[in-house]
Parts: C-alpha cells; sequence; structure tokens
C-alpha cells in the first residue's frame, strides 16, 4: 500500500513540477488568451462538442492538480460558451475536479494526519461530522480561503465524498456564475472605451462585492438559526 501511495504521490509531484518547468503557465495568461482568442473561438464553432471536452478534460486537470488558473479558465468560459453554457460546464468541471483533489489528498495524506495528530484533531472531527455539509457550503459561498486549500483540508476529516461533492457544487454556483458573467463582457470588448461600460463595469463590481454579500447572507442565516432555538419557533 505504501509503494501504491508512494508512486501516485511521485507522479503527481512529477506534473506538478513539469507544469512549471515548462512554463506551462504561460498558456494560462489574460495576454495569451487574448491573442488565441480568435482561433479558439473559430474552433469552437466549428467544433463545439470537442471544444467543451478539451476545455472540461483541461479544467478538471487544473483544478485536480491543485494548479494556478482555474479563476482565469472560468473567465475564459465565458468569453467562449457564454453566459449559460459557460456556467454549466465551469460548474461541473471545477466540483469534479475539487472532488479529484479531495480523493487523492484523502488516499495519500488522511490516515497518516489523523493518526499523527488524533487527540488534537478529535474535536474538529466530531464537529465535521455533525456540521461539515454547513461548513463546507460558508468555505466555498465565501472565498475566505483558497479552494484547492479547502479541497486538501476537508479531504483530511471525515466529511463523505458525496457530502463534498453536492455541496461544493451548489456553494460554488453563485461565484461560478460571477466569474463567468465577467468573461463574457470581456469577450465583448471591442476597444478601450468599453472597459467603462456599465455592462462591464457592474461585472467587476460584482466580483467585488459578491464575497461580501454572500458572507452577509451567511451571517443573517446563522444568527436566525440561533434564535430559532433560543426561542423554541
Amino acid at each position: 500500500m505504501k509503494s501504491k501511495k508512494t508512486i501516485l504521490l511521485a507522479i503527481i509531484v512529477i506534473l506538478i513540477v513539469s507544469f512549471f518547468v515548462f512554463d506551462l503557465q504561460q498558456y494560462f495568461s489574460l495576454e495569451y488568451f487574448q491573442t488565441q482568442r480568435e482561433v479558439i473561438v473559430d474552433f469552437y464553432q466549428t467544433h463545439p462538442w470537442q471544444t467543451a471536452l478539451i476545455f472540461f478534460a483541461i479544467y478538471v486537470i487544473v483544478t485536480g492538480l491543485s494548479l494556478p488558473g482555474a479563476a482565469l479558465l472560468t473567465l475564459i468560459a465565458g468569453a467562449i460558451f457564454g453566459l449559460f453554457k459557460g456556467t454549466i460546464i465551469v460548474s461541473f468541471a471545477s466540483t469534479l475536479g475539487a472532488t479529484l483533489a479531495f480523493l487523492l489528498a484523502r488516499y495519500l495524506f488522511k490516515d497518516a494526519v489523523q493518526n499523527r495528530f488524533k487527540q488534537q484533531l478529535g474535536s474538529i472531527n466530531r464537529g465535521i461530522e455533525k456540521d461539515g455539509a454547513f461548513y463546507l457550503f460558508a468555505l466555498r459561498l465565501v472565498p475566505a480561503f483558497p479552494f484547492f486549500a479547502i479541497n486538501l483540508a476537508m479531504a483530511l476529516t471525515p466529511l463523505k465524498t458525496w457530502t463534498f461533492y453536492w455541496v461544493s457544487q451548489f456553494g460554488m454556483l453563485a461565484g461560478t456564475l460571477v466569474y463567468v458573467n465577467a468573461g463574457v463582457q470581456l469577450a465583448q470588448l471591442e476597444s478601450l472605451s468599453g472597459i467603462l461600460s456599465p455592462a462591464l463595469l457592474g461585472s467587476f463590481a460584482l466580483l467585488g462585492l459578491f464575497p461580501l454579500i454572500a458572507k452577509k447572507g451567511l451571517d443573517y442565516t446563522k444568527a436566525h438559526a440561533i434564535m430559532r432555538r433560543y426561542l423554541g419557533w
């Protein structure tokens, strides 16, 4: 078992190191996408399903290996596929990739961490077993921590894989919609004057305000739940 884990860990490390050694991150920049945008859009119009599948696979690999670029890929999805299709593709690709990262981390590290810090993690494990879905939903809805860190951290807890998947799917949906919409507006930018368009300014305003709005909503939900328990509603 240890040899299998060692081999899998070595493969993951090689893939991640290769990503940086061969400078593959240059292809995950807004500048590169803008230079290739017409080519990509033309390919999409000619081969819509192939383009969607290739993009889906790239997104899953990037998120599954916790590589940088998911936020940019979400914007690109809006620019290529539009709001509706882009949101669907990113929603499922991001959730599947997050679950892959979750499972890899759980297989490689959970037993070692739980055995090493069994006493310290006792109360955390009990809290996750009781309210893990709500904690994960709050983390997904309010991106105070990087999503890849959430994937890895939750993998070390007793949270069930199915719970992780469906909570992540719904928890990330609103943020996905906001980012894809921003990508749609960027795709419609034809000149520098378009930067001042109400639609684009509104999209970027949503990017900034969304975490605050989500946090306020969660605070209200928690306060309402406490009041219900206290007053017996």
